[in-house]
């Protein structure tokens, strides 16, 4: 499995732009669909976006829709969310995961997510 390292989260107000990016290490990062999740104090971790392995297809939460991208860079195995338009309820601990599959299309369901980074804040304010 790869191991995920997240980067460039912090704290930014209403409107504003963030991106976080997630380096992997240790594994094949091409024949991975990697995927974004996000965790808020009390709630349950839940999809944000995702990518399959050629970055053929995404997909995205329904809330996200429109204000995030996400893309990958396969040959510096790098994935990365472009956070635009922010709201207060963005602020989340956000994580990067990664199943390693050549499907075409991209699993919302966590379980199926096999690798994890340690997550980063990101704090939006009003």
């Amino acid at each position: 499995q790869v191991q995920l390292v997240e980067s460039g989260g912090g704290s930014v107000q209403a409107g504003g732009s963030l991106r976080l990016s997630c380096a992997a290490s240790g594994g094949t990062f091409s024949t991975y669909t990697m995927g974004w999740f996000r965790q808020a104090p009390g709630k349950e971790r839940t999809f944000v976006a995702g990518i399959t392995w050629n970055g053929g297809h995404t997909d995205y939460a329904d809330s996200v829709k429109g204000r995030f991208t996400i893309s990958r860079d396969n040959a510096n195995n790098m994935v990365s969310l472009q956070m635009n338009s922010l709201k207060p309820e963005d602020t989340a601990v956000y994580f990067c995961a990664g199943s390693q599959s050549l499907s075409g299309s991209v699993a919302r369901m966590r379980p199926v997510y096999k690798s994890w980074g340690q997550g980063i804040q990101v704090t939006v304010s009003s």
